[in-house]
């Protein structure tokens, strides 16, 4: 493991200014993997002033986008070129399975890849005629990057998270200052590595570890910061969203969700069961868009529920880099106490806890918890309402499709939603009616980079990937020209 002790600014590996430092752990056997630089207000001070002269004085917003897509290709080629190296890193900071970290830096490679075409593609409409009905004036609107983004990501997918903000935002031609998550720096610090490889300018992306209070919160209170764009926890984003309303920043925010998964008694038994699996107990659950609501009809709900018990026992839980293991450890102490404590609360409140969610017998090290299935549970209880970020599925049986659309829909969250059925016009149908930003039909968490990511209600502001995404990090300016004789409104003193 090499030495994470210094932050990346302005193009320099640089120590903090304190020399503060914080631990990671690995997740699987609670040991210390790294020694990480913690930055404080003055080393995010320096980041964003180096993003800023990068911006304001620097060459890259001012570069074609077929400039920018070079660069953005080469840092695309240096992750796939240590793609094995990268996905060990992630199997040890996040606790996930070996495969899983595979496609999320195959994907994180992907995006950059994505960006650097999108990022061609507008040199061919760098200024868009608009029609006005007054023949003396000439109007036209251009695209430009929106400035210094501050960029700060969770910890569930490290670099792939990474990825879908620096990426975009570095193909608009903005500059970034990018602050991962405590618990899952390290990745983050080796994408500055590599696009310093790659050639990106100095100060054009600039990489801040450090604590939510001491690095995050300064970085989103930053007066030279234009934009922030997070990926987080609702009560997070709130606190974004009251940092940026002192200046009435553009703000870009991923929340939490609570999706549900709606599934009908002509469903396939055993694709239900697979998808129902993926939905939630896909990289231990800590997934904002995890269907871990599955709404069930009556007539196939006790074959459904004895048959997705069946399945869930026999998951292999173990260390990321063990062949066959499909649910590795959560990521922190922290989180596990969390998900233990809201499968406690379920009990009390009435939900029935028919397989899982106690420590696995054979693993004494790590944060590792046997996937929870809790069944009949109570519309209004906090298993159901609230977002649990771990191996924990709730079900319910439902009698007629307007009670599954109202069940579905009765959330604070509005993330994704799935349906599932044979009948394809009423999957459509049911896909129309749900109050998400997401909707996958006979299927759960297909995610593709072309398309555009984000929810509705409490599941954030905004759009990522896609082109949606690229437009998130670009400002629109409208140029009115006017080619007439004298205007003659004012002609000069009585």
């Amino acid at each position: 493991m090499r030495d994470y002790q210094r932050l990346y600014i302005g193009g320099e590996w640089i120590a903090p200014v304190q020399r503060g430092v914080f631990q990671t752990f690995d997740p699987s056997d609670e040991s210390v993997l790294a020694q990480v630089a913690a930055a404080t207000v003055e080393d995010i001070d320096l980041a964003v002033v180096a993003a800023r002269k990068a911006f304001d004085e620097g060459d890259w917003p001012r570069w074609t986008g077929a400039q920018r897509a070079q660069v953005l290709r080469r840092i695309a080629d240096g992750i796939r070129a240590r793609q094995d190296e990268l996905a060990a890193i992630e199997v040890r900071d996040n606790g996930k399975p070996l495969p899983e970290a595979q496609w999320d830096i195959a994907d994180t490679a992907g995006c950059f890849d994505f960006y650097a075409g999108l990022a061609e593609g507008a040199d061919q409409q760098s200024e868009q005629s608009i029609s006005v009905p007054d023949e003396r004036f000439n109007s036209s609107v251009i695209k430009e990057p929106v400035g210094v983004v501050a960029a700060i990501i969770p910890w569930n997918f490290p670099m792939l998270m990474a990825s879908w903000k620096v990426a975009p935002a570095l193909a608009a031609g903005c500059t970034v200052v990018l602050k991962p998550s405590e618990l899952t720096p390290l990745t983050a610090l080796e994408l500055a590595t590599i696009a310093d490889q790659a050639g990106l300018p100095a100060g054009v992306l600039n990489v801040v570890s450090g604590l939510g209070r001491e690095a995050g919160a300064p970085l989103a209170e930053h007066p030279d910061v234009d934009k922030i764009a997070f990926t987080g926890s609702v009560p997070t984003g709130r606190k974004i969203m009251q940092a940026a309303a002192a200046e009435i920043k553009n703000i870009s925010l991923e929340l939490g969700g609570k999706s549900p998964f709606v599934i009908f008694a002509d469903s396939d038994l055993d694709a239900a069961v697979e998808w129902i699996l993926f939905g939630i107990f896909w990289n231990q659950g800590q997934v904002c868009s995890a269907t871990s609501r599955v709404l069930v009809e009556r007539a196939l709900y006790p074959a459904l529920l004895e048959r997705l018990i069946e399945a869930t026992e026999q998951i292999h839980i173990g260390q990321g880099f063990t062949e066959g293991v499909k649910l590795g450890p959560l990521v922190s102490q922290g989180q596990l106490d969390k998900v233990l404590d809201a499968i406690a609360t379920g009990q009390q409140e009435g939900a029935r806890l028919v397989s899982g969610g106690t420590r696995p017998a054979h693993l004494q090290k790590g944060y590792y918890l046997t996937p929870a299935i809790f069944a009949d549970v109570p519309e209004h209880s906090t298993v159901w309402r609230e977002e649990i970020f771990g191996p924990v599925v709730c079900l319910r049986a439902f009698d007629s499709e307007a009670e599954a659309i109202r069940l579905a829909n009765d959330s604070p969250f509005g993330l994704a939603a799935a349906v599932m059925s044979r009948d394809i016009p009423r999957c459509e149908r049911v896909a129309r009616r749900f109050r998400a930003g997401i909707v996958w039909v006979n299927c759960s968490q297909p995610t593709f980079v072309e398309a555009p990511w984000g929810g509705y209600k409490q599941s954030g502001i905004g759009r990522e990937l896609g082109e949606w995404g690229y437009n998130n990090y670009r400002e629109t300016k409208q140029i009115t020209r006017y080619n007439g004789e004298a205007w003659g409104w004012y002609l000069g003193p009585a």
